[in-house]
């Protein structure tokens, strides 16, 4: 591995690899810079073309140099081997570089990042850049501490700046890091400062929506000593160390030339699951849609929900993650909803219910069952141990005039 505090020399060119099984990491392309810097783009390798497969549907296996079509960002499925923008705020902060492009960032994001892609130093040998080895529970009061020195913009020592992991997960500013539990790589997020316990908040959230008939990836509560930390199984990762090829609904839609949406997200798993799984997928989907609005979750947005490629070539949609309520009264979801937009109603929901391939009488079968469910969220909030001031500022979103009614009303067959 290329050493962390080793001089990096900025290159134009950097290879790609596939590790799908780590231990034989295989050759994809050649990602460059280009466009003066504000795009990196994709050239796959010709025993790529020959044996591999599409990254993404708008990275087709031809000899062509694929730039992200907006000219920013990175090409296609590249975009989500990026660090989120926590993972940048601790690169700018840790890693000595004389230049931080966006390749930059896509190197310095490590061998921890979502999904299979890796990013090398050497065109022949998957050489990535060196993190340290993995912390360890042991070490979550240490991390949580170097976390609020980074907020504070105090000063961290090298040994403690090696407790946080700069690529491990899709888009978000939340502080976050990688920690071995029962020896599987779980992500370790913490709260910002705020007067709310929200790490905790989202182990509760996350634990009612399976409540609720939603696929969910595995939550724990971590207590600090001041609050929590919750901790989320990463979904990307299999037995023996596999990793699964993943894009985000965002690289997803965009490479179908669709629209940001649920309706979107739903009608394009008709082309990339099985045919046999496609039921079940887009009702989940539904499912999530109506419990993020009624649990306020507003920034529900397209890099919050992401597909996992399977063995046969087909996709699935992964499990819901980073699920907790926005508490912001906004009225509007970040994905779009049915036919009145972003608008955050039940009613809204239901309005293109048959492109989750639901017949409107099913679809309103699941909005009660969510509702009788969401409708008992205090209790199960108070059972996750979240406090009683968390919980009335909580209500006055969940229970108040523009949800708490729409949800009561349903629950009774409204």
């Amino acid at each position: 591995m290329a050493e962390e505090g080793a001089a990096y020399t900025p290159q134009d060119r950097l290879s790609l690899w596939m590790l799908a099984d780590p231990a034989a990491p295989r050759h994809v392309g050649e990602i460059v810079l280009a466009d003066t810097g504000r795009a990196v783009g994709l050239r796959y390798g010709a025993d790529w073309r020959a044996t591999g497969f599409a990254l993404s549907e708008d990275l087709p296996l031809v000899d062509e140099f694929f730039l992200p079509p907006a000219g920013e960002g990175a090409a296609g499925a590249l975009e989500d081997a990026r660090p989120d923008r926590w993972g940048e705020r601790v690169i700018r902060r840790f890693v000595r570089s004389p230049r931080l492009s966006i390749l930059e960032m896509l190197l310095f994001a490590g061998d921890d990042r979502y999904g299979a892609l890796g990013v090398s130093t050497q065109p022949d040998a998957y050489v990535p850049w060196r993190t340290g080895p993995m912390p360890h529970l042991g070490d979550l009061e240490r991390m949580g501490e170097v976390v609020r020195k980074v907020l504070a913009n105090e000063p961290v020592g090298e040994i403690e700046a090696r407790l946080l992991r700069p690529g491990v997960s899709l888009g978000g500013a939340r502080p976050k890091s990688l920690v071995a539990i029962d020896g599987e790589p779980w992500l370790v997020k913490f709260g910002e400062g705020e007067d709310e316990d929200t790490p905790l908040i989202e182990h509760a959230t996350m634990t009612l929506a399976r409540r609720c008939g939603i696929d969910t990836a595995a939550t724990r509560a971590l207590p600090l000593r001041a609050g929590h930390a919750v901790a989320v199984r990463r979904f990307d990762r299999e037995a023996g160390g596999r990793r699964r090829h993943a894009m985000s609904a965002h690289v997803a839609l965009r490479a179908a030339s669709e629209d940001l949406g649920y309706p979107q997200l739903a009608q394009l798993m008709r082309r990339l699951c099985r045919a046999d799984a496609i039921a079940a997928r887009q009702a989940q989907l539904f499912r999530r849609m109506v419990f993020n609005i009624l649990m306020d979750n507003t920034d529900d947005h397209e890099k919050n929900h992401a597909l996992l490629r399977e063995a046969d070539g087909h996709w699935t949609l992964a499990p819901a993650f980073d699920v907790v309520p926005s508490a912001s009264g906004l009225s509007v979801q970040a994905m779009a909803v049915g036919s009145e937009g972003h608008a955050a109603t039940l009613d809204n929901a239901l309005t293109q219910c048959r492109a989750f391939g639901l017949r409107r009488p099913e679809a309103r079968r699941i909005v009660q069952e969510i509702c009788l469910a969401v409708n008992d969220w205090q209790p199960h909030f108070e059972a996750q141990g979240v406090v009683p001031r968390d919980r009335a500022m909580l209500a006055q979103y969940l229970d108040g005039e523009r949800l708490g009614d729409q949800r009561r009303a349903f629950a009774r067959g409204g």
